[in-house]
């Protein structure tokens, strides 16, 4: 009967949002289909609740970006995901981490993904005339947009204000800080570590995987890194009660990360930062900037967050 009732919830879901459900191997996907919110264009959360979930038990809680890549590589339009079911599953059954659930937020789009994710702050410390030729790159390419200036700050209020008490009261969730990672890639990464910045006192922990530090595709005459770095030198949360996980590989965009990840690397000593116990930077010799590297390695900073 029960099987009966999730597949008749899961054709509804399909059939109110317009958009398949993600087929995962293990756990299940409750979707809040077109979402509202006041401060960004309303969109899909695939909500992955772990096997044996029950509201008998809190969970601890992983809100994560570009969430309409992390469960099924049949409907991606790469044919590529992260996994995060079959690792998150894993690890949980290994006894390696605490039980959670992930929170898969879709972006908004090429037109939208970037100016979202892209931190605000630090941009708007960016001298008038500067701006403007980095928002001319990002209208000149095709791929990647940035078609007006970065509205994080209204996509960061949607996720704090609108979509975490949602979850909150509708899951059984630990609502803690300590309880509450938020995790990303590319300018996933940039917007995770914005957001722990950002709200010190809703996120415990973020996982910026890939952290697209140039912001553009070009770290010649490039002010974006060192005003990134500049808002980390000023905004990173209490290393008592806070953790941040870093990585990068070497090949595609993410041979562009090195040198500029080191220097982050010496702000998060500066700022009283303990590599291996709130703190992690790793290095993926070979790695590149796809779903399918990000999740070759998924488990570690999974294991960082959520580690017993």
């Amino acid at each position: 009967m029960k099987t009966v009732v999730a597949a008749i919830l899961i054709l509804m879901f399909c059939i109110r949002g317009g958009e398949p459900i993600p087929e995962v191997s293990s756990g299940e996907i409750r979707r809040l289909s077109s979402f509202p919110s006041a401060f960004i264009s309303s969109r899909n959360v695939d909500i992955w609740l772990p096997a044996g979930y029950t509201a008998d038990k809190e969970y601890d809680v992983l809100y994560m970006h570009d969430g309409q890549m992390l469960f099924d590589d049949n409907i991606t339009w790469n044919k590529q995901e992260w996994g995060v079911d079959e690792v998150a599953s894993a690890l949980m059954r290994d006894g390696e981490v605490r039980d959670f659930i992930v929170v898969g937020i879709w972006n908004g789009g090429s037109e939208y993904r970037t100016i979202e994710y892209f931190p605000q702050t630090p941009f708007e410390s960016i001298e008038k005339v500067k701006q403007d030729s980095i928002l001319s790159v990002f209208r000149s390419n095709e791929q990647f947009k940035l078609a007006d200036k970065p509205m994080s700050d209204r996509y960061l209020k949607f996720l704090v204000k609108e979509l975490k008490p949602h979850v909150d009261s509708t899951f059984s969730t630990n609502q803690g800080r300590e309880n509450t990672f938020v995790a990303g890639s590319s300018y996933g990464g940039l917007i995770s570590l914005y957001a722990i910045c950002e709200y010190p006192e809703v996120f415990g922990g973020a996982a910026c995987i890939s952290t697209h530090w140039p912001g553009t595709f070009d770290t010649k005459n490039n002010p974006i890194p060192d005003v990134f770095l500049s808002y980390m030198r000023e905004h990173l949360p209490d290393p008592a009660t806070h953790k941040i996980y870093f990585d990068y590989g070497t090949a595609t965009l993410d041979s562009l990360y090195p040198p500029i990840q080191q220097k982050a690397d010496q702000i998060m000593k500066e700022k009283g930062f303990k590599k291996g116990k709130n703190w992690v930077t790793k290095k993926y010799e070979g790695a590149a900037h796809t779903e399918t590297d990000w999740n070759a390695r998924l488990a570690v900073p999974v294991t960082f967050l959520f580690g017993k």
